[in-house]
């Protein structure tokens, strides 16, 4: 029926060219290289949500409560935990409970009070604050070594003293702590906080990436 015979004109369509969305497919394969990149940087990631993304849920271990007291206290369970492993014996590789090398020792130690730190000397070398006043109780010692990582890590438990898994033969003990380190790290800033799982990895790149496409656009 034509326009004006009692009827009113039918709406007029928008016809303007819409911006081209982004297929499933492009989508997928964009968070799952967010998911892959995120994996090895879940320190960061937690960071981000420290920093201001309160909105995030923590990933924490199920289960495990978190550490309770300050630096002082979670020092003074790792020592405890360390010293308790005296007499153990030295195994390349072994984080207990049965045996120990010497950064597993010092992981472990330092786990049992609620401290997530790397698992080899090296990296509680690179990854730990470095410390350059006195020492205290926990701090951890890493020495050049011989041994196949070439780094060697100690933990102090008093004045002049520390505790280590030094070698093959060696049971762990308290000895002297020996100059000429190469760096003296202090673990304890960050309550331990589990490894995200895939997909906890997953979720999070999702809701970045969601975020990052859609946080500023209103809904039309």
């Amino acid at each position: 029926m034509p326009p004006g015979w009692g009827y009113p004109s039918p709406p007029r369509l928008y016809t303007g060219r819409r911006r081209p969305g982004l297929g499933g497919v492009a989508v997928l394969v964009v968070v799952t290289i967010l998911a892959t990149l995120a994996a090895p940087h879940a320190r960061s990631l937690r960071g981000l949500v420290v920093g201001g993304l309160a909105e995030l849920p923590a990933l924490g271990r199920p289960g495990r409560a978190p550490a309770t007291g300050g630096d002082g206290a979670r020092a003074g369970r790792a020592v405890a935990f360390a010293l308790a492993q005296r007499g153990k014996p030295y195994r390349w590789g072994a984080e207990g409970p049965q045996a120990f090398d010497c950064s597993g020792l010092t992981w472990a130690a330092w786990r049992a009070a609620g401290v997530a730190i790397p698992r080899t000397a090296a990296g509680q070398l690179t990854g730990l604050p470095r410390i350059q006043g006195r020492l205290r109780q926990g701090d951890l010692l890493i020495y050049p070594s011989r041994g196949p990582t070439r780094r060697h890590v100690a933990m102090v438990v008093g004045p002049g003293r520390m505790v280590e898994a030094l070698g093959r033969g060696i049971p762990v003990r308290v000895t002297s702590i020996r100059a000429r380190w190469l760096g003296a790290v202090r673990p304890g800033g960050q309550p331990m906080m589990a490894a995200a799982p895939a997909g906890a990895c997953l979720g999070l790149a999702t809701w970045l990436l969601a975020r990052a496409l859609f946080g500023g656009r209103r809904h039309r």
